[in-house]
């Protein structure tokens, strides 16, 4: 029997209006949000940064493949994680479909990471992915883009290394760049759960009944990696 609160249409429908309304707050919230977003500065990258892809070496400049907007999903492949995030690969599941959509809004999106490109080329290919995926191998991209999101502060404690992130795990990140007059400028960037929204299954199951449970010990998984 349910231990949850049971009631009538009425007290539902009195319920929802209510919670109806601090939606609707959030949605116009979310909105300026968006806007806020769109009115950082843009940033010039100067640095050089070379890739390798499916159509061989590719500058950050050749990644936007004609259209004037990119966006680079950083994606947890690399030495230090080197069988793939499975953070990662769930929420790259709920990207894959927006692709072909975002391509016609004159977006282009990609993968990036630092395992080579056969490593994640394979990788792709058991996920059943439609997407390039590019290596940024030692480019210094995952590098570069790790600092400029995080607030200086005194040295961290990763163990033997630098003191960054990147001596012991990948960066779970996403960051969009523009192209105008042949100049590529960064315009955001976020990680960790700035990226959680675009995540749909999560937006799902907040929607569920039972929420997104508070047991994550063994989910998500590499949906082909699920016990049956």
């Amino acid at each position: 029997m349910t231990t949850h609160t049971v009631g009538t249409r009425e007290e539902w429908r009195a319920a929802y209006e209510r919670q109806l309304a601090h939606e609707k707050e959030l949605t116009r919230r979310a909105t300026e949000l968006a806007a806020e977003r769109r009115r950082l500065p843009w940033v010039p990258v100067e640095k050089q940064y070379l890739f390798d892809t499916t159509a061989g070496k590719r500058t950050l400049t050749e990644l936007f493949d004609g259209r004037s907007q990119l966006i680079v999903r950083h994606f947890m492949h690399g030495p230090n994680t080197p069988q793939g995030c499975p953070g990662c690969t769930f929420e790259t599941d709920n990207l894959v479909g927006a692709v072909p959509h975002l391509a016609h809004r004159d977006v282009t999106f990609v993968l990036a990471s630092r395992s080579p490109l056969p490593v994640l080329t394979a990788y792709k290919q058991r996920m059943g992915w439609d997407v390039e995926w590019v290596s940024s191998g030692g480019s210094g991209f995952d590098a570069d883009f790790f600092e400029y999101m995080h607030v200086p502060t005194p040295r961290r404690d990763y163990g033997a290394g630098s003191g960054s992130m990147l001596d012991v795990m990948e960066l779970m990140a996403l960051s969009c760049f523009a192209l105008e007059d042949g100049v590529v400028f960064h315009t955001y960037s976020t990680y960790d759960r700035g990226t959680e929204a675009l995540n749909a299954t999560w937006q799902l199951l907040d929607r569920a009944p039972h929420g997104r449970g508070d047991d994550f010990s063994d989910w998500p998984r590499k949906r082909d990696e699920y016990r049956t």
